[in-house]
């Protein structure tokens, strides 16, 4: 009886352990990724910020795959390009770029864990032609208050390999958000190819037959030990 009651014990947490990864995200493109789009002069003076779609960050996702690049802003104005759009021309403006999901309700008062796998990053230490201003990305979470004036975040520069950042989240009325942030020169479209890209994907999760076998081995060393 004894036997059975600390197996069922090893079971419970193992259980526990499983429920935890519930709090657990990835880069999955069958959730609902929203676009934002922050727009800077050279001079870092704020311009405007407003929703766009995540094809015009520039982010998209080919299968499992989510590609990051430069933006390119389909306008030959001079506000965008000097001295306007066309190959060869100089971004006018810096554009912050978020691609993300957005929960509200959803983790509340937890630590949320975010993961993926950087399979590539040709765009980092990339300086657009011109102006001089590098390129950065980097994964985030961040937790805005109900009525979004304010807002905790954790962010990682985004390197080839898994990363994996977390943070405590507050109430139910809490906006959560996690995604990626790109941030560099608008570029023409004919020359974004030269910058490069990133290359993010899903960091593969331990499947439920695993997860078993793994239940399965902690009891049978328990009781092989207690034999």
């Amino acid at each position: 009886m004894k036997t059975l009651i600390k197996t069922i014990a090893v079971c419970a947490i193992l259980g526990a352990a499983v429920n935890l990864n519930a709090q657990t995200v990835t880069v999955d493109p069958g959730q609902t990724w929203v676009g934002f789009m922050n727009v800077f002069d050279l001079a870092n003076n704020y311009q405007f910020g407003s929703s766009w779609g995540t094809a015009d960050l520039t982010a998209t996702f080919s299968g499992p795959t989510l590609t990051l690049g430069p933006n390119s802003v389909n306008d030959p104005s001079s506000y965008w390009y000097t001295p306007a759009g066309g190959p060869g021309s100089v971004g006018n403006k810096i554009m912050d770029a978020s691609m993300y999901v957005e929960t509200t309700g959803t983790f509340v008062n937890t630590t949320l864990t975010f993961s993926g796998d950087v399979l590539a990053n040709t765009l980092a230490g990339q300086v657009a032609a011109g102006n001089g201003v590098p390129w950065t990305t980097v994964a985030f979470i961040k937790d805005f208050a109900p009525d979004y004036s304010s807002y905790t975040a954790t962010t990682v520069a985004l390197t080839p390999g898994v990363f994996s950042i977390n943070l405590a989240t507050g109430g139910a009325g809490d906006h959560v958000q996690y995604g990626f942030e790109t941030v560099g020169s608008d570029v023409w479209i004919t020359d974004v190819g030269q910058y490069g890209n990133v290359q993010i994907t899903a960091v593969p999760e331990p499947s439920t037959v695993a997860l078993a076998g793994l239940a399965g081995f902690a009891v049978l060393s328990f009781i092989r030990r207690r034999n």
